[in-house]
């Protein structure tokens, strides 16, 4: 782990804590993902079911990779790592339940997590805020499609996370009377990430980075410009795919990134298969 300042040491410090060497949902050893706002450290494969919970309920983040602020460092250290969020998230585990092991079919380890930390079923009954009140039917009913979209990310295997910056772009078409209002999104298996709209720019500059789970069937990851309307649908601008494979074989067959530093372990090579505008290295 790369100490930035004084809080990542205590970040560092935390995690090296011998109940933090373990996945604080699966025990899977040495896990180097943290779920910022529950206070958990999680493994990889977990770390992938808590994103398709939503950032509402778990905010994942890498320990090794993610740039932390303050006040994310300071929810974990106040909560005291792994032991003391389970004692709390577990309180009122049934006596013989097996919990997911490092092992365990996604599917086991999706419902598991999800009862956990989004039905809270194993928390103190005074402490849960899911609401089961009967006006509450609708509103599940209408989001039903969405859930059912979540349950099924939740239920596919990760090997890790793609982080993307997206940067900007140059000579835009024009989509309205006389400029357009660019935004990007990014596709990869079921899930979707998208920068911000920028009114009125055919040169936009984003410079945002998006995160994606990189499942273990994955294909090219596809990117879309689309020009926001008000009141009609959004116009496509721009499309294009991204084969992974050169890029996600290297880094798999060097291990940890983290002990590597700024080396070169492969070569991403412009064809007909990607849109690079040069060969890059990996």
């Amino acid at each position: 782990i790369k100490i930035k300042s004084g809080k990542m040491a205590k970040l560092k410090e935390l995690l090296q804590k011998s109940e933090n060497r373990i996945c604080a949902d699966c025990s899977a050893p040495d896990p180097n993902w943290a779920s910022a706002n529950i206070g958990v450290f999680i493994c990889v494969k977990c770390s992938g079911v808590h994103r398709s919970v939503g950032t509402h309920i778990s905010k994942v983040m890498s320990v090794t990779l993610d740039k932390w602020s303050d006040d994310e460092i300071d929810s974990m250290v106040e909560v005291g790592g792994n032991s003391q969020a389970n004692a709390i998230y577990e309180a009122f585990l049934p006596e013989g339940y097996r919990k997911p092991h490092p092992d365990s079919a996604q599917e086991e380890r999706q419902k598991f997590i999800k009862s956990k930390y989004e039905l809270q079923e194993f928390l103190e009954p005074s402490l849960r805020i899911v609401s089961n009140h009967p006006s509450d039917a609708g509103k599940q009913a209408s989001n039903s499609h969405s859930a059912s979209s979540k349950s099924e990310i939740g239920m596919v295997e990760f090997i890790g996370i793609l982080n993307v910056k997206v940067i900007g772009g140059t000579k835009l078409a024009i989509r309205d009377m006389s400029s357009s209002d660019p935004y990007v999104v990014l596709t990869l298996g079921q899930q979707k990430a998208q920068t911000s709209v920028i009114k009125g720019n055919l040169n936009p500059v984003w410079n945002e980075e998006l995160k994606l789970s990189v499942p273990q069937k994955y294909g090219p990851l596809k990117l879309q410009v689309l020009d926001h309307d008000m009141v009609s649908k959004d116009d496509l601008m721009g499309e294009a795919e991204i084969d992974l494979q050169p890029m996600i074989n290297a880094a798999a067959s060097f291990g940890d990134p983290e002990l590597l530093g700024d080396i070169q372990i492969g070569r991403w090579l412009k064809s007909g298969d990607n849109a690079l505008t040069a060969d890059s290295a990996v």
